[in-house]
């Protein structure tokens, strides 16, 4: 027969001999704090809204400190900052990023390749109409912004070859601001 081994946990001092009884520093089951990484809980809502004489609501102070207003789709930057439709972030310490998802075409219009046949037929200048081009952009240009253990994301429309520098140009703006 095997020998009986000593328990090697006996003379630990959170240990009570008994299963299913917690001792010290024991591993807690269920939800914790919110911590790096997790969701972190919404800001409750004034209990009260302050007012003057009659009912009317008492003026807001305006927010102090941080950047200029601006907008990037459905994200705002006021005061110190960020705004979006899933709550609002702080606005030091944002990261901020663009993806392009925009395309641009370019091919001969059909009323150009109709000129260039009629006019082959009656003198061969016909041909310069198929040098005409038309340029269409489609598609967006998705934003993301991420601060204070939230991520919210924005697509912008892609109206012509010039919106992906002009929403690179406001998106380090906010860089700018967010240092």
């Amino acid at each position: 027969m095997s020998e009986q081994q000593p328990n090697p946990y006996a003379g630990d001092p959170g240990y009570t001999g008994q299963p299913g009884q917690p001792g010290q520093g024991d591993y807690k089951w269920g939800p914790g704090e919110a911590g790096y990484g997790y969701p972190q809980p919404y800001p409750a809502a004034p209990a009260y809204q302050p007012t003057m004489g009659a009912g009317m609501p008492a003026p807001m102070p305006a927010p102090a400190g941080g950047g200029a207003g601006m907008s990037l789709g459905d994200i705002t930057i006021a005061g110190d900052q960020i705004i979006t439709p899933s709550g609002t972030m702080p606005l030091r310490g944002a990261m901020w990023n663009a993806t392009d998802f925009s395309r641009t075409e370019e091919k001969i219009p059909t009323h150009a390749i109709i000129l260039a046949v009629i006019f082959f037929l009656f003198c061969l200048l016909g041909l310069l109409f198929l040098l005409m081009k038309e340029k269409k952009t489609t598609g967006y240009i998705q934003i993301t912004v991420t601060s204070g253990g939230r991520h919210h994301s924005t697509m912008i429309p892609a109206q012509d070859q010039n919106t992906y520098p002009w929403v690179m140009s406001q998106l380090n703006f906010a860089r700018s601001l967010s240092i």
